[in-house]
């Protein structure tokens, strides 16, 4: 080591003896012929030192005998008192450089060529290498200079710790107290090295793992800046300062990858040289320095990876911290290829640790709890910031669900970062559950349950605290009574506090059902047999309830990963069944519950937009919670019911077959609650119409119809038993339309306006149909108008006759406008036009909520 730095510090230092020379003070000393010749020699002396490459350095054989007489034959002349120029002249000319003078660096190579060809000679005669712990301290300073200086080779800087082990020698055997202070300094210099060597160690590899270092290699250019420069380069006449793609990479045109390559260097030939270091022993103390670098690799590693979650003021995007894993990643295996141990396991380790909260749920069963040590640190971050950023809103930068793209959608950076998709996009999430796999998404679907259990405890007491105005409600409902219907819905207390924790529900159950879609995509990707053979597990699962508590499991883990068109329902109803929840026949008025948020408030700040499928207060993401609730509670009420049952007939074990439910019967009484639902919430938006509430018609119209679209309990025309569909055809056609065309039908008319149509469409002109729902007599009763007749029969025909046409197309859905159908739809519309002033000839009445005057 000692003679390796030695012969790089000799070959840096004949450069800087040439500069000195030629620097404007020396020129202007006017060395005699004499001075610029020895000068000269000692310039040949230096720059013919071989150069150490490799690790060949103990077979460098040279003699620098020649070096050090020239050097003393300079000193004597500009001693001596007869000389024209004398030392200090020296030093004057070359001091003003601001580096070390010309005689420093002469007397410091004079030095430093006896550790070349004389040390072997100085040692034997002079003492041994335990001689040098009287020098520890400068020892340390030369350490330093070999592990971090220009011309320090890192791969040497072992052989300094060897020369401890000779250290305790020292000590007198009859004096005690040295032998105990030399060994406390012993093994406190060896200590103090090996942690400057793991601290070097882990420098090299940051240099590598930074923007300057591997990240410069990943800067690409995209399609059109490289077509760009191709046609650049075949002109005759080039724009100067763009070069061809790929001569950046060639290392004479980057100083960069020459650092790289260096840096490469300095980490590999370490790594090789700790991985093959003896232990060394100091007294009853063992030093492994194989252990040693593999702790410092991996405990960098856990403070890299920490540091790539959080950006200054908030979270680093899961796609980037999985691209920069992967380059650190690819700096460890480089370094892994020069040891003769298994990194890779402690990186799998570190990430299992940083993703391990607990044992899987519903896969990993134990009786005893699983210790985590402390672990888990870097999911908890994660989990916690998406459920305060994304599901809650907690930093209230408008975060909005983009039904369009299936992400959600923020009007602000969050934390002044990124966007609320940068972080939701299906890529993103996927990105996500690569890094922290399954026990990661098992902990943030832990935080999403526990969230949404709190929210399901809050609809329980709203249910319990209202259990009289909804049972009112109910029997309204039935004799079809409309002054008691609305007088219970006015006595249900906390509308507005309910109705804004059912669409934090709902975030959270979309959120989710974004989640387990990325793990689904993922598993799919990376090993299809498992996700496959989960897939064709459920199909064959047993339709009964309560389910057993092996196939309450399957259905769990199914739903975790998205499989089937109810998990939803399934997520919702495991949650109920853990808490206390549910636990009464108080639930079985959720339907009347959910129909109450029609004479919310929130309505008045409703706005559909046309670009994210959605509201923009999210009212969309309640339409989600109302489905998956109203399934989950009926699931979780029949399997306890059975289970009461059961235990009353003295089956105390488990239940016998013939007293199972199938599913079947659980979903066909979900389907008459969701049912009852869209009838009595389509029944109150109706009958709410007045000059008031005209604007608030459309988004909640527009909702009920989304319900019907989400909820898999639902027939896609289930809303078209209680409202015809020519209206929701025509609110879509002028949102849709004017979005896309850029302007609206500046003629209103019955087809064009969803007001107009809304009157002349109402449920008291539409004929039964047996492909819907059939409502009761007495319900409907209060819609029957006894002005229907003044009709005009021209439009009545075309009205009918663009219901079949409507009916015939609806599996194309409401936005799907062809050339043809909107030039029907627009020569029928002008035969039952009014003009402008048609909106004022509609009234409320007691016979229905429209009429004519």
């Amino acid at each position: 080591a000692i003679k390796g730095y030695a012969l790089s510090y000799l070959s840096s230092c004949a450069g800087r003896i040439r500069f000195l020379l030629g620097t404007p003070g020396m020129v202007a000393l006017d060395l005699d012929a004499t001075l610029k010749g020895l000068f000269q020699q000692v310039l040949h002396c230096l720059e013919n030192i071989p150069k150490p490459q490799g690790e060949n350095v103990p077979a460098i054989t040279c003699d620098l005998t020649d070096l050090r007489k020239h050097w003393l034959s300079i000193l004597m002349i500009v001693t001596s008192s007869r000389s024209s120029i004398n030392i200090r002249h020296l030093e004057k000319a070359t001091m003003s450089t601001g580096k070390e003078g010309l005689v420093s660096e002469g007397n410091a190579a004079y030095s430093w060529s006896r550790c070349v060809d004389e040390l072997e000679s100085q040692l034997s005669k002079h003492g041994s290498l335990k001689k040098l712990y009287f020098y520890h301290q400068h020892l340390t300073t030369v350490f330093r200079n070999t592990m971090f200086g220009p011309e320090g080779r890192p791969q040497h800087c072992c052989a300094w710790l060897g020369a401890a082990c000779s250290f305790p020698e020292c000590a007198s055997a009859i004096i005690p107290e040295e032998v105990n202070k030399i060994g406390r300094d012993s093994i406190s210099y060896v200590e103090s090295l090996i942690e400057s060597i793991m601290g070097g160690l882990e420098g090299l590899i940051n240099i590598l793992d930074s923007e300057g270092g591997f990240g410069s290699l990943e800067m690409q250019l995209s399609p059109e800046q490289a077509a760009l420069r191709l046609n650049n380069i075949t002109r005759v006449k080039a724009v100067p300062g763009l070069s061809a793609p790929g001569n950046e990479s060639y290392p004479d045109n980057s100083s960069s990858v020459k650092m790289l390559e260096a840096a490469m260097q300095r980490l590999t030939s370490l790594c090789s040289v700790l991985n093959d270091m003896e232990p060394i022993c100091v007294l009853n103390h063992v030093f492994v320095l194989r252990e040693y670098m593999r702790d410092c690799i991996i405990g960098n590693f856990r403070r890299r990876f920490h540091s790539m979650i959080r950006t200054d003021n908030c979270l680093q995007r899961p796609s980037i911290i999985e691209s920069l894993l992967r380059r650190h990643l690819s700096i460890i295996h480089l370094a892994e290829q020069h040891i003769s141990m298994d990194l890779t396991e402690g990186i799998r380790e570190v990430l299992l640790a940083e993703s391990f909260t607990g044992l899987f749920s519903n896969l990993q069963v134990s009786e005893r709890p699983v210790e985590t040590n402390g672990g888990g640190s870097a999911i908890e971050i994660i989990c916690s910031w998406y459920i305060e950023n994304i599901v809650r809103d907690a930093s209230r930068t408008g975060v909005v669900f983009d039904a369009t793209h299936n992400c959600f959608r923020s009007s602000q950076p969050i934390g002044g970062g990124y966007l609320a998709e940068s972080f939701t996009d299906k890529r993103e999430l996927k990105a996500l559950v690569r890094l922290f796999g399954g026990y990661g998404i098992d902990k943030m679907d832990k935080m999403l349950s526990e969230h949404t259990s709190a929210l399901l405890n809050c609809i329980d007491s709203a249910l319990r605290s209202n259990r009289d105005a909804l049972e009112g409600l109910a029997g309204s409902v039935n004799s079809g009574d409309r002054i008691e219907r609305d007088a219970n819905l006015r006595q249900i207390i906390d509308i507005e506090t309910l109705a804004d924790f059912c669409i934090q529900a709902g975030q959270a159950i979309t959120f989710r059902q974004l989640l387990v879609e990325a793990v689904g995509a993922v598993l799919e990707e990376k090993v299809p047999l498992v996700y496959s053979l989960i897939k064709g597990l459920t199909m064959q699962l047993p339709d009964e309830v309560p389910d057993k508590n092996e196939i309450i499991r399957l259905r769990r883990v199914a739903s975790s990963v998205g499989v089937g068109d109810k998990h939803d329902a399934e997520w919702v109803h495991s949650i109920l069944a853990e808490s206390t929840s549910a636990s009464d026949n108080s639930w079985i008025l959720l339907p009347y519950l959910c129909s109450a948020f029609m004479v919310s408030n929130m309505w008045s700040s409703a706005v559909y937009d046309v670009n994210t499928g959605g509201f923009s207060n999210n009212l969309h993401c309640l339409a989600r919670c109302i489905s998956a609730v109203v399934g989950g509670s009926e699931y979780t009420r029949m399997a306890k019911e059975q289970r009461i049952n059961s235990l009353s007939n003295g089956h105390t074990d488990e239940l016998q077959e013939t007293e199972l439910l199938s599913r079947s019967s659980a979903e066909s009484n979900i389907k008459s609650a969701m049912q009852l639902h869209v009838k009595l919430s389509a029944g109150i938006v109706l009958d709410s119409w007045n000059d008031s509430s005209r604007p608030h018609i459309v988004p909640k119209l527009i909702f009920l119809d989304q319900l019907c679209e989400l909820s898999p309990y639902l027939p896609r025309s289930t809303l078209e038993a209680h409202i015809p569909y020519t209206i929701l055809r025509s609110i879509y056609h002028q949102l849709y339309g004017a979005a896309q065309m850029g302007s609206e039908p500046t003629e209103p008319s019955p087809r064009q306006s969803p007001l107009i149509s809304l009157a002349h469409a109402s449920p008291s002109m539409r004929p039964n149909r047996s492909d819907t729902t059939p409502r009761s007599h007495t319900y409907e009763s209060g819609y029957h108008s006894s002005s229907g007749s003044q009709h005009d029969d021209g439009y009545e025909v075309d009205r009918r006759t663009g219901e079949r046409q409507l009916r015939s197309m609806r599996r194309s859905g409401p936005l799907d406008y062809g050339a043809s159908r909107k030039a029907k739809f627009v020569e029928g519309s002008s035969s039952g036009s009014h003009g402008a002033g048609s909106l004022q000839r509609f009234a409320v009445s007691r016979s229905g909520p429209l009429s004519y005057k």
